[in-house]
């Protein structure tokens, strides 16, 4: 088994991490590889110093979490890997279980486990391939509407089942499989790598499997909560690369269209109530400066300077 780990400038939130992987009820010989993206905090120091077992790899930049994992998996030994975010942890039984589901299941080429908040309750930890409508309507009504197409934390699921993706935040890849597909796309550097890679595990013939049975607690983008412009905006470079690679022109053209008169309904909205209230609301005047960022962006042909550093 193999665990991959990429750091930036969360220090406490990797240890955590990393404890989780160490602690796990198994008896498995785990190799770890942390992969620091250019940390400007004092995450060179601790992580070797608390860590020593674990191979600590350093970035003097930001490669995106895509090249990130890659290299950090190049050299990977381990028959499974495991690719778990710095802000997610493991239940101490969760590594036994996949690993053995895996096992008893040889096509499945990715399993994803049930993501948890802090307080236990369900996380979504399924997830559709992009389509216009995911993209262009609201993904809570899909799933109360439609359940069975588009599954949800809102269902509670007895036993495993196959899926069109998995959230990348604890996912676990048939090394194999991870091999044969050339790891993940370098394209997408943030948001988008892990559904890119689903969908090319579904297309060779493997299986994409939700595992309920197995657990982990994921802080849900603590780790990109200090900068959420710039998080956002790159979301939206993905999410348009996704298209780009897997869908025409006129489908690209029409997402396009739907998210600017999208964008441009919250903008007004969200302006609208920030001089509604005086200003006084931090919610909207977020809401205000996440959609006016984004706008920035598109006027200025969507620069890669703009979003999250290199």
């Amino acid at each position: 088994m193999s665990a991959i780990l990429v750091s930036r400038n969360t220090r406490e939130l990797t240890c955590a991490a990393l404890r989780s992987v160490y602690e796990s009820q198994d008896g498995f010989l785990k190799e770890v590889v942390v992969v620091d993206n250019g940390s400007t905090d004092d995450t060179p120091v601790v992580l070797p110093r608390e860590f020593p077992a674990a191979r600590y790899v350093r970035s003097e930049s930001n490669l995106g979490f895509a090249r990130a994992n890659n290299l950090g998996a190049r050299e990977a030994q381990g028959e499974f890997l495991l690719l778990l975010n710095s802000d997610a942890r493991l239940q101490p039984n969760t590594l036994p279980q996949v690993v053995s589901w895996m096992h008893q299941h040889p096509e499945c080429g990715v399993a994803g486990v049930q993501l948890l908040n802090p307080d236990g309750t369900r996380q979504n930890s399924i997830a559709n391939l992009p389509s216009l409508a995911t993209e262009l309507l609201n993904k809570s009504l899909l799933r109360r509407l439609f359940p069975r197409r588009f599954p949800g934390k809102e269902r509670q699921f007895a036993e495993p089942l196959e899926v069109e993706s998995v959230i990348g935040a604890c996912m676990f890849i048939r090394t194999s499989v991870w091999r044969a597909l050339g790891g993940f796309d370098e394209r997408f550097f943030f948001f988008l790598e892990e559904t890119d890679f689903c969908r090319q595990v579904g297309e060779r013939g493997w299986k994409v499997c939700h595992l309920p049975q197995a657990q982990a607690w994921h802080g849900q983008g603590q780790s990109a909560r200090q900068t959420p412009a710039s998080v956002r905006i790159e979301y939206w470079r993905s999410r348009y690369a996704y298209f780009q690679k897997h869908c025409g022109r006129l489908t690209c053209g029409v997402l396009r269209v739907g998210l600017w008169v999208r964008l441009l309904c919250d903008w007004l909205a969200s302006g609208l109530l920030v001089v509604a209230t005086a200003g006084k609301s931090a919610r909207w005047r977020q809401r205000w400066d996440l959609t006016s960022a984004l706008w920035r962006w598109h006027l200025r042909s969507c620069p890669t300077d703009m979003g999250l550093p290199r």
